[in-house]
């Protein structure tokens, strides 16, 4: 199996890159880094290839070439709304997400599908009022989007997952690689007021990486069943994410 990934260096990515690199090389023969800098969590595995790719927004051949093949994408990559200008979140969000999807429909070999795993997040709807927030709108409209791509696409089969707070404090093995990135008063205020109360009822949030990579790993890009799945059976809410972890 060949997965993509990207936001490498991130809470998420890299527990998903953690929980790759525990597993028998048989099972995942090569991992496809597309990252603006280093991953030293990559460093010295060869199964893993870092691909430095400053535009998400377009792909040129050399980089294609490289991704041939590839049977599974996690978008891992984001940004707060906080970080950011309107315009630019956006474009990480949603824009950046969409031009890899249709850039990457003929990676696959063999006629095989690609899984397309995008990590949005729970407040995401793709029915938003004038209430929703920014975050909720804009993944939406991703969710929206790479729904409707699967339906036309001979070979993307997109899923959408929204984890809730996710909790560095509950995967102290990546600690050392994320741990002096968690700045900003937003981020702050999440892991000293919002983390002691998220806790109780989403421990387990280490088991992110696993699920999200377990995902990728399936035989087929088909729909799943269950509480907590939406969206035709390509949205994944954190209900369904806490019970596929095997935590609900």
């Amino acid at each position: 199996m060949h997965i993509i990934l990207t936001g490498a260096t991130g809470l998420v990515g890299t527990s998903v890159l953690s929980h790759i690199l525990t597993l028998p090389a048989s099972q995942i023969q090569k991992v496809s880094i597309l990252s603006r800098k280093p991953v030293p969590l990559a460093e010295d595995h060869a199964n893993c290839e870092v691909i430095i790719h400053h535009n998400y927004g377009t792909y040129p051949e050399s980089v294609l070439e490289k991704l041939k093949g590839a049977n599974a994408i996690i978008w891992a990559q984001g940004v707060s709304q906080n970080d950011v200008n309107r315009d630019e979140y956006i474009k990480i969000t949603r824009d950046w997400p969409l031009a890899a999807a249709k850039a990457f429909e003929k990676l696959p070999s063999d006629d095989n599908t690609l899984k397309f795993i995008y990590v949005s997040g729970e407040g995401a709807t793709t029915t938003p009022s004038q209430l929703t927030p920014l975050f909720g709108r804009i993944k939406g409209q991703a969710e929206a989007a790479l729904l409707s791509l699967s339906k036309t696409s001979p070979t993307i089969r997109a899923y959408s997952v929204r984890p809730g707070y996710v909790d560095p404090q509950q995967h102290p093995e990546i600690h050392p690689l994320v741990m002096g990135r968690r700045t900003g008063l937003m981020m702050r205020f999440a892991d000293t007021a919002v983390a002691p109360i998220w806790r109780r009822v989403a421990k387990g949030q280490k088991e992110l990486g696993k699920v999200l990579t377990e995902l990728a790993m399936r035989e087929n890009g088909g729909p799943l069943e269950g509480v907590g799945i939406e969206g035709e059976g390509r949205t994944v809410r954190n209900s369904a994410l806490r019970s596929m972890a095997g935590l609900a």
